[in-house]
């Protein structure tokens, strides 16, 4: 089995509505997001899938955070949903998971990171 990781990062604010603390003020993070794909096959380059198509599909998604103010956007915060590290990483996978797969048959996304800070992450993944 072959696992290829890229990362990306966006900067952007939250405010975690109905947190006991700071949190509920507004703050911003520099985020990192690290995504794994998997798969048993090469194809005749010798790649797995090319990391920059997964760099690419993964920059469609988060240009949408960057410089944004989270809570605002189609997803989170008026559709009541805390803009949390856990709940960041679950909206990249699902939307990031077909994306993939229809570049390279074969390949499927294994787990979705995302950072806040460089020793505080999130990661979401599905049972195979």
């Amino acid at each position: 089995m072959f696992e290829l990781t890229v990362k990306n990062k966006f900067s952007a604010a939250h405010v975690l509505c109905g947190y006991p603390g700071d949190c509920a003020r507004l703050h911003g993070h520099t985020w990192t997001v690290e995504v794994k794909v998997f798969g048993k096959e090469l194809n005749e380059l010798g790649m797995l899938i090319d990391f920059k198509d997964i760099k690419k599909q993964l920059a469609t998604i988060i240009n949408e955070f960057d410089h944004s103010y989270i809570n605002d956007l189609p997803g989170f915060g008026e559709d009541g949903v805390n803009p949390t590290a856990e709940n960041l990483s679950y909206y990249i996978f699902q939307t990031l998971a077909q994306r993939i797969s229809s570049i390279q048959m074969g390949v499927k996304l294994k787990e979705v990171s995302v950072w806040e800070s460089p020793d505080a992450y999130a990661t979401y993944r599905e049972d195979f």
